[in-house]
């Protein structure tokens, strides 16, 4: 079986944290490596966004490869403006399978624009394709807080078009399943539930003493930590308001050596070149008297996240909205309890009680308490590891991909 994937926007092999790099990547990088092992054929189709890397890689093992097509200056764009490209996107592609000769059963595509690109490949090509949106735009216009944070209407006609036109569409959650219902009244019978997958044998538990060794922290030190991007709808803010209130109430002094580190952008671009987010996250920080107790990291890599999960006491995310949450479980397979925000598909990954707690969005006052409550009892801290990590265990990723193989030979058999 030959499979084209396409990553428009973003490259699967990009480093975490950036501003459009995050679980999508991860997803597409892990389910085509693992799809390599079941014997499956797939060319990881990405927009060149630097001339000076290699256009077609092979990083994806297995003799899956990641094609990097120039579609515009190969240079990172706004999403505003990629899809102005798509059509050459497509062109490209079409050229790369001539030249090799190479005949494609199947395409699977992530986000929308890319599922733009595959509607065309697909009338061309004459063969199925399955989707996989990851975010949705009516979700995100329903949690924007001004104009520049909200979809434009081309994202969410385009998003239509492709979840009418796709054979197969795939969900991570139940509750994503719901809000393709709800707002794009879409067809339940053509979408099927699939969550991503986590690698058990990258993402495991550290011994805690080995892990803050790692990082450079002092053993006695008690971290808190978010990974994801630095973006308003990961709800950072509510993350050091929720410890401004803990220092306000004089209950940081219990917890002397604890502090937060924060995964992602860039902290050291100067002037114009920092993100609105970052320098806001930062004046917050400032503004409550934080800078002593939060560290923002910046960007780091796939292997180093193992080492940070596990000297962690939780990680926390305050997201607006996630349609899966990547990052809650590779914390929970490392063994570490997550504090999520009950939205989206953290609601139904992290369990309430017994892998983490749930904390309804934008409410610092809330979160503040599980954090005390986590922090400030040990045998529930250890009782949360014990069960996240069996609970991961469940999204390995040989368990996963055989379910999207298997939707791969059932679309096939339709045809």
């Amino acid at each position: 079986m030959r499979v084209a994937m396409l990553s428009y926007h973003t490259c699967p092999l990009a480093t975490l944290g950036g501003k459009n790099t995050g679980g999508m990547n991860v997803y597409v990088q892990m389910l085509a490596h693992h799809l390599g092992r079941m014997g499956v054929h797939v060319d990881v189709f990405t927009r060149s966004q630097d001339e000076h890397v290699p256009h077609i890689l092979h990083d994806l093992g297995y003799g899956n490869r990641v094609v990097h097509v120039p579609a515009g200056p190969e240079i990172p764009l706004p999403k505003q403006e990629l899809a102005e490209y798509i059509p050459t996107f497509v062109d490209g592609i079409l050229d790369f399978a001539a030249k090799k000769g190479i005949i494609y059963d199947l395409i699977h595509s992530h986000y929308w624009m890319s599922g733009m690109a595959a509607l065309e490949l697909k009338h061309i090509w004459d063969i199925p394709m399955i989707h996989m949106f990851h975010t949705l735009g009516l979700m995100k216009q329903r949690v924007a807080q001004n104009a520049d944070e909200a979809e434009g209407v081309y994202r969410i006609q385009g998003e239509r078009e492709v979840l009418m036109m796709s054979d197969r569409i795939v969900a991570a959650t139940q509750a994503e399943l719901a809000q393709l219902q709800w707002l794009y009244q879409a067809n339940p019978e053509k979408i099927t539930i699939i969550p991503p997958g986590v690698d058990l044998g990258h993402f495991y538990p550290i011994p805690p003493d080995e892990a803050k060794a790692f990082v450079g922290i002092p053993q006695e030190d008690r971290l808190l930590l978010f990974v994801g991007r630095i973006e308003p709808l990961k709800g950072i803010d509510t993350l050091i308001k929720s410890i401004a209130i803990i220092r306000q109430k004089g209950l940081l002094s219990q917890h002397c050596c604890m502090c937060l580190s924060i995964i992602g952008g860039d902290p050291n671009a100067e002037g114009g070149n920092m993100t609105e987010e970052m320098a806001r996250l930062k004046s917050l920080c400032q503004t409550h008297g934080l800078d002593d107790f939060v560290t923002f990291l910046g960007q780091r890599g796939q292997d180093t996240l193992p080492y940070y999960y596990s000297a962690a006491e939780a990680v926390i995310m305050p997201s607006h909205y996630e349609s899966f949450g990547m990052v809650a479980l590779e914390a929970m397979a490392c063994g570490t309890p997550v504090i999520a925000s009950e939205v989206g598909g953290l609601a139904f990954l992290v369990k309430d009680g017994v892998t983490g707690f749930h904390f309804p969005a934008q409410d610092p006052e809330a979160l503040s308490q599980r954090l005390l409550t986590i922090i400030g009892d040990r045998e529930l801290r250890e009782r949360m590891s014990n069960q996240a990590a069996a609970v991961a265990k469940d999204y390995a990723w040989e368990k996963i991909t055989a379910r999207v193989a298997d939707l791969y030979t059932q679309v096939l058999g339709q045809e």
